[in-house]
């Protein structure tokens, strides 16, 4: 079934098969076949287009006209596929299944990739030459997701922050920048169990009173499920309160606030 809709269009002409826009896509929907970027069905693109930014030749637009429905759940089943099929390439002799719950990841995740960060090329995020040890800003505990029950005192009329357990160590100003005045839960939406967060976290929205949620997640297509997870529990709540993104790089730099 088929409706007018956005969807990525990709000129074959300008694409020279680098690839970059592959991870961008968290549905899994690019693939490089034969050298070139192709849409691997139109099923899997939401044709919001994160794969714009990411393409040095412009080969990547936006184009409005018939095409199949986005379908979240086979998105889902799609990224379930990808992930056992990378770890059973990873591993030959281990035996995988398919999964129930597949994690919102994407096909060969940049968090699993191999890379060696160089102190010289990160990007410095401060301001600051520490005097001496900085304080922690950390207001309570616990602060895993799957810990920290709706109805926390810590979490009543609060800012929470959803943070991504990677970005810590990614981000070293996080205490300094985030963290005061900021109630905390984290969590992995690569291993956690993906049900059990929206329904946590849909349960601290609807009786903690939280007046706004900001999501802090990894540049890494794995860790945009976190984003994912912020929207499906904030409607499920059926609160209106302010939705926050902020996305780090794995360089230690804040790549969007939004």
């Amino acid at each position: 079934m088929g409706a007018i809709r956005k969807v990525i269009r990709i000129d074959e002409e300008r694409c020279n098969g680098c690839g970059l826009c592959v991870p961008a896509c968290a549905e899994g929907a690019l693939q490089v076949i034969d050298g070139k970027a192709r849409l691997v069905s139109e099923v899997y693109c939401d044709g919001l287009g994160a794969c714009l930014g990411e393409c040095p030749e412009g080969a990547i637009t936006i184009e409005e006209r018939e095409a199949e429905l986005f379908d979240e759940e086979a998105v889902r089943q799609h990224l379930a596929e990808q992930v056992v099929q990378h770890v059973a390439h990873a591993n030959p002799g281990l035996k995988t299944e398919r999964a129930s719950h597949p994690p919102a990841v994407a096909p060969m995740c940049p968090s699993a990739r191999m890379m060696r960060l160089d102190p010289k090329e990160r990007v410095a995020t401060g301001r600051r030459e520490a005097a001496g040890p900085t304080a922690s800003a950390l207001s309570h505990w616990p602060i895993k997701l799957k810990l920290v029950p709706p109805g926390a005192p810590f979490l009543k009329e609060a800012d929470l922050m959803l943070i991504a357990d990677c970005v810590p160590f990614a981000y070293p100003d996080l205490h300094l920048d985030f963290l005061p005045e900021h109630p905390v839960v984290i969590g992995c939406p690569k291993f956690d169990d993906l049900d059990f967060a929206v329904s946590r976290l849909t349960g601290i929205l609807k009786h903690s009173d939280v007046r706004s949620l900001t999501v802090v997640h990894m540049e890494v297509p794995c860790c945009f499920g976190f984003w994912h997870l912020g929207q499906q529990a904030l409607a499920a709540s059926g609160k209106d309160i302010p939705l926050r993104q902020v996305i780090i790089g794995v360089r230690g730099e804040v790549k969007s606030r939004s």
